[in-house]
């Protein structure tokens, strides 16, 4: 018969065995939890749930932006005038003629050449065509070309007087011109075969056909678009 200290120890040993078995037991198993829960909460959404938020994301957005591109158009559509109007497109060298809702005439033009003239002296003149909103301030037909100074710099001729008959040239402006301010017209041209061109000093050009029917279309205050 065992003694009652040796028995006692080895019930202590198996109860210590026990608790550890069952520390290291609960340890494990509630690591497992931990993993199961980081990869329920990393993982809950699958690529396809993903996949499907994006595209209805993206679609409220798409939509959201349509409204905004449709409220501009009308904002633009009000703020464009209801008489006709011409616009200028001075990098392609192209016009149009239109009213707020139809197009009545297209077509290419030539504008400014941006050459730069230097007559010394402090004279110089860049020929470029003026941007922005303008508007039609005469119309004048069978128009005379009253030339400028730079007119004659330019064929290195002497500067007439301001009255000299000479600086008077009917014929090259074409059949029509509109004025728009500082010197500057929408006219026609004697070189029609350099229409398209960035080749005048400033105006306007335009073909024959084109001209005459922007001059019966434009009334003085009609408003010119060139950018």
């Amino acid at each position: 018969m065992e003694k009652p200290e040796k028995k006692n120890i080895l019930l202590i040993l198996l109860a210590f065995f026990i608790t550890v078995c069952v520390i290291f037991l609960c340890l494990a198993k509630s690591q497992t939890l931990k993993e199961v829960a980081i990869s329920f909460y990393s993982y809950r959404d699958s690529p396809g749930d993903l996949a499907q938020k994006d595209s209805v994301q993206l679609t409220k957005q798409i939509k959201e932006t349509q409204r905004r591109i449709s409220v501009l158009q009308k904002r633009i559509e009000n703020l464009a005038p209801a008489s006709p109007y011409l616009i200028i497109n001075t990098t392609k060298n192209t016009f149009v003629l239109r009213t707020k809702k139809d197009i009545i005439r297209e077509g290419i033009c030539s504008t400014g050449s941006y050459i730069l003239l230097d007559a010394g002296e402090g004279q110089q003149w860049i020929f470029k065509t003026p941007k922005g909103q303008l508007r039609i301030l005469g119309k004048i037909t069978n128009p005379v070309w009253i030339k400028p100074d730079w007119a004659f710099i330019e064929e290195s001729l002497p500067v007439p007087s301001k009255n000299d008959p000479e600086r008077r040239e009917p014929g090259s402006l074409g059949d029509y011109a509109l004025t728009l301010g500082d010197g500057y017209m929408i006219h026609g041209t004697l070189y029609q075969r350099f229409l398209g061109l960035p080749v005048t000093h400033g105006c306007v050009r335009l073909g024959d056909d084109d001209l005459k029917t922007v001059f019966n279309n434009m009334e003085i205050g009609s408003k010119v678009f060139i950018f």
